[in-house]
């Protein structure tokens, strides 16, 4: 079992930015896949960014050179620098963790709105 815990959501005006980070406990936190995911009012669940255990990268085509994802195995945690805010950003942001199942936290609000 691995929980994780989302934090750093919150409003932000257009062009700002905002720092995610999500703390994972109950495991091997460096063999897991971690990812952000988002869904926005009325859509379905998408991927943000994903960072494997070897630190490989990939991003939605909506994020990329907008958003970074890091992850520090020393403190368990996996972090989504989001910069260049856009409206069209705002969603509930969960974090998740994947090896050979999946875990979800309980999500954090990003609203970004002038």
């Amino acid at each position: 079992q691995v929980q994780l815990v989302e934090s750093g959501g919150g409003l932000v005006q257009p062009g700002g930015s905002l720092r995610l980070s999500c703390a994972a406990s109950g495991s091997i936190f460096s063999l897991y896949t971690m990812g952000w995911y988002r869904r926005a009012p009325g859509k379905q669940r998408e991927l943000v960014a994903a960072i494997s255990s070897g630190g490989s990268t990939n991003y939605a085509d909506s994020v990329k050179d907008r958003f970074t994802i890091s992850r520090d195995n020393a403190k368990n945690t996996v972090y989504l620098q989001m910069n260049n805010l856009k409206p069209e950003d705002t969603a509930v942001y969960y974090c998740n963790a994947k090896r050979f199942t999946n875990f979800w936290g309980q999500g954090t609000q990003v609203t970004v709105s002038s």
